[in-house]
């Protein structure tokens, strides 16, 4: 019967259906048919195209339903508060499907309940929608994005009244909502309608002022340093330049093939600047052009921020997440020291980390008596337990993950590349203005605070059975429950963490303080020679991650033996735990 309904409603999909049927792809079309597509505190992410695997019209109608019916629940007042409704640049001419159609079907679904909407009108960065929840005091918010994923893909991501993404139990109570509402609302579809109703406004000239306003944190006059910038094809152009100049900055120079949107990305492999050199091959051309030294990159929805450095040898270098949040992190700390005269109110102050970036905030935590918190890994944690100390009446400074995700301001309750680009800006014009680089920067705080060396890579495999039995051969190493490895080559392990089943060998009850997850994987492992690595599977991508970082102490600056350290500790993970499965994992493109 739906499918019948549908070529009035989507014509592109239903045309897809009937071509996979003509040709007889049985499994392509299982691939589309067999199984929903799980909403969990990501939200969704799936490729566009047919079927209750995708994203199309139809699933997005059925996950609003769900989602407008669980807040419905949730507040009594949804229909006095509303939601924010932004979306990215992406789009998928095979099967009608785009970012700004998905949002317009999702203000339709609101609308026709009666619940306000504030639907951008344009193109906005992902850290918009937290900011406006916010700053409007709305119940939830909704950014339609697949942010880095390949161009098929797009997402559906969900913030709660206290501007940070869902966590559990919020996740589970949607999906369960989504499946008692799949039959489409009569006025679902009626965007037409939608856009006309006097429920809709448009927030973006507002937003776009008071933002900005926001995350201004002058803290010293600007040099005339120059920068490059790429966007990626992304949507974060016209608003890292707007931030430039919020913060009184000599704009960066833009990428031309790549300042503008195009959701087709077709300057690079991969539209995601954490794979580092590949991403960023025109921008190293035209700051040689220019005569730069650094250049800043934006994944496609903005909210994530990458960096490098022209070094005295002509190379250039890209900084690694962490790095970056050892600078960002030493430079927002600078800053509130110029700010704050009052030597007490350290004691007020917070960072945070998620459990698999680097724990350098920690060591310039101790050393300078401010609080260090890390997390589960994911914004949605940092997000949340932000705001839990900012109602407790604490600053909370600063706030990343190794992936280039940075919060540097608390008006934005997530990752937030344009106000970091902004502020990363402010600092590389400090630093020109004393003459040091930023690696030389780098070096300083390390120097001060302890080297901080971290390796981290990912093996790519699809087969859910295989990462299981990678995981489960980790928990019974011995042949018996929970008998976890206690050595991997010639290093010893001296204490494990599962936080898929709550174990956890340095507490008393061997039991986990942080939050556990069944449906993820993620076991670390502390080794005696001050190493510690996690595996873990992502949430978004078919990827096995792993982290590993060695630290010194302050003073001892010899890396060389550090890094060789490292180097070998890795090799020992990846024969000893990795090796089993090896034949059915890929490991990461070059």
């Amino acid at each position: 019967l739906q499918l019948r309904d549908i070529p009035t409603l989507n014509p592109k999909t239903m045309s897809m259906v009937q071509d996979l049927m003509k040709k007889g792809a049985v499994e392509e079309l299982k691939k589309c048919f067999s199984s929903r597509m799980e909403f969990g505190t990501a939200g969704l992410r799936a490729a566009m195209g047919p079927g209750i695997s995708c994203m199309n019209d139809l699933t997005i109608i059925q996950t609003t339903q769900g989602f407008c019916q669980y807040l419905e629940k949730s507040f009594g007042n949804l229909k006095e508060r509303g939601v924010v409704i932004g979306y990215d640049a992406r789009a998928h001419p095979p099967s009608g499907g785009s970012s700004k159609r998905f949002a317009s079907l999702a203000s339709a679904v609101f609308v026709s309940r009666g619940v306000p909407v504030h639907l951008f009108s344009d193109i906005t960065p992902t850290p918009f929608v937290p900011f406006t929840v916010s700053h409007l005091g709305l119940c939830a918010g909704i950014m339609v994005t697949a942010s880095h994923n390949p161009k098929q893909d797009n997402g559906y991501k969900v913030y709660w009244e206290n501007g940070a993404q869902i966590v559990s139990p919020h996740d589970k109570g949607i999906s369960k909502a989504i499946e008692e509402n799949l039959e489409p609302w009569p006025e679902s579809w009626n965007t037409e309608e939608a856009l006309k109703s006097s429920l809709l406004k448009d927030p973006y000239q507002d937003i776009n002022t008071q933002y900005f306003k926001a995350i201004q944190k002058h803290c010293h006059h600007s040099s005339e340093v120059k920068i490059v910038h790429t966007s990626v094809h992304g949507v974060g152009h016209a608003f890292v330049q707007s931030a430039f100049k919020a913060f009184d900055l000599h704009p960066p120079y833009a990428v031309e093939e790549q300042k503008d949107p195009d959701p087709e990305f077709p300057t690079v492999k991969y539209p995601n600047p954490e794979e580092g050199e590949g991403v960023l091959t025109l921008s190293f051309a035209l700051a040689e052009k220019e005569g730069a030294t650094v250049v800043l990159a934006n994944d496609p929805d903005a909210d994530r921020l990458a960096m490098a450095e022209k070094q005295e040898s002509g190379q250039w270098r890209v900084f690694t997440g962490n790095e970056l949040g050892a600078l960002l992190g030493w430079w927002v700390f600078h800053c509130w020291k110029q700010q704050n005269s009052d030597a007490g109110a350290v004691k007020n102050l917070y960072m945070l980390s998620s459990t698999v970036s680097s724990k350098i905030l920690r060591a310039i935590a101790l050393k300078e008596g401010f609080h260090f918190e890390e997390t589960l890994t994911g914004f949605k944690w940092m997000g949340n337990r932000a705001r839990d100390l900012l109602d407790q009446g604490k600053t909370v400074l600063f706030a990343f993950e190794e992936a280039i995700g940075y919060m540097c301001s608390p008006s934005v309750l997530d990752k937030d590349g344009v106000s970091a680009a902004a502020i990363a800006g402010e600092m590389i014009s400090y630093l020109a203005t004393t003459n040091t680089s930023l690696s030389q920067k780098l070096a300083g705080i390390f120097e001060e605070y302890g080297y901080h060396i971290s390796k981290n890579s990912y093996f790519i495999c699809h087969d859910q059975d295989v990462i299981r039995s990678l995981f489960e051969r980790l928990r019974n190493y011995s042949g018996k429950k929970d008998s976890y490895p206690v050595e991997c080559g010639r290093f010893s392990i001296s204490a494990v963490r599962d936080l898929t089943t709550g174990y956890d060998s340095n507490q008393p009850d061997n039991k986990a303080i942080l939050p556990t997850s069944s449906s993820s994987q993620m076991i670390t492992f502390t080794f005696s020679n001050g190493g510690v690595a996690t595996m873990r599977t992502s949430g978004t991508e078919p990827k096995i991650k792993y982290y590993t970082e060695l630290c010194t102490a302050p003073g001892n600056s010899d890396v060389t033996s550090l890094k060789k350290e490292l180097d070998e500790l890795v090799d020992a993970i990846v024969e000893n735990f990795f090796e089993p499965q090896k034949n059915k994992l890929q490991p990461k493109p070059e």
